[in-house]
């Protein structure tokens, strides 16, 4: 008998083993084996819909756990690692996602009831568990990778279905707050764009908490709830991974990218390094490399 997640398996199938675009504007889909060195990197916001099999992300001091029953919420861009998980044999891992933009999510806002009550939440992303209709409108989203010429004319109904589903949802809260200028995540989200361009420098944690319009202790407590870890923290993961790519790219050694990414001390960046991706930067960056080069052939 049909279902629609089995349709959504279909759909997603042609994918590839890293993102994939549709053709569709801010959609695209993964499957099977993913390096785990693609997983790790800034996440953008987006929602993420597992179609089979599952993922692992850490995110700071968490670690999520989601699988075909969920869909990942993100509203803030923040470093992670990830892990995916195959269904079975034959039955590789396959996701779509959805970039999300604030101006859409507004505009859908508007011509919606205020809610009755405003949660204070505090997480810039969060798992949630799937609905039919969800999963209805992001079948009918993915149809139209065989349908281009209807692109234009369907594909944003169905991205504001898709946002409608997710702000109905049990986390539709976070949606709301991206829409929102001077809520206190838009806040923290202006910090953390500070922060992402800014990465070699030192970080001020009383000037951030001056631009966010929060006292210095009020910004710490506000930042590690949306990102799960502290400024500092966030920064030195920023630099983490700005250094992989440079030692990937095999641009310099390990000392001169530590002072690029603005460490003081070599020493200091090989600790961070081994107890972030579990192996220290030259072993690291080589064994990438190899990766690389095998998948090229």
């Amino acid at each position: 008998m049909y279902t629609a997640i089995e349709e959504l398996r279909l759909l997603t199938a042609t994918a590839g083993n890293r993102r994939t675009e549709t053709g569709i504007p801010g959609v695209a889909m993964v499957k099977g084996e993913i390096p785990e060195h693609q997983l790790a990197g800034v996440y953008e916001p987006m929602i993420n819909l597992i179609v089979q099999g599952g993922k692992t992300l850490t995110i700071g001091n968490r670690v999520l756990h989601f699988d075909a029953a969920s869909y990942f919420v993100m509203t803030i861009d923040v470093p992670a690692t990830g892990v995916v998980h195959q269904a079975g044999p034959e039955r590789p891992y396959l996701a779509v996602s959805l970039t999300l933009a604030a101006d859409k999510i507004a505009a859908l806002l508007a011509d919606l009831p205020a809610p009755a009550q405003v949660a204070d939440e505090a997480s810039g992303f969060c798992v949630c568990p799937v609905t039919p209709e969800l999963i209805d409108a992001w079948v009918r989203m993915l149809r139209l990778m065989s349908r281009p010429d209807e692109i234009s004319a369907l594909a944003p109904a169905y991205e504001r279905e898709i946002l409608y589903r997710v702000l109905q949802g049990p986390q539709g809260w976070m949606l709301r707050d991206i829409a929102m200028p001077h809520s206190a995540l838009s806040r923290v989200r202006s910090s953390i764009e500070w922060i992402r361009k800014h990465y070699a420098e030192p970080v001020d944690v009383e000037t951030l908490a001056k631009t966010a319009v929060m006292s210095p202790s009020a910004f710490h407590r506000r930042f590690k709830a949306v990102t799960s870890m502290s400024p500092i923290q966030f920064q030195k993961q920023i630099r983490l991974l700005h250094a992989r790519q440079l030692l990937i790219a095999n641009a310099h050694n390990a000392s001169s990218v530590a002072f690029e990414v603005g460490y003081e001390s070599a020493s200091q960046f090989t600790r961070d390094y081994s107890r972030f991706f579990g192996r220290p930067p030259a072993k690291d960056a080589s064994l990438i490399r190899a990766t690389l080069r095998a998948t090229r052939r």
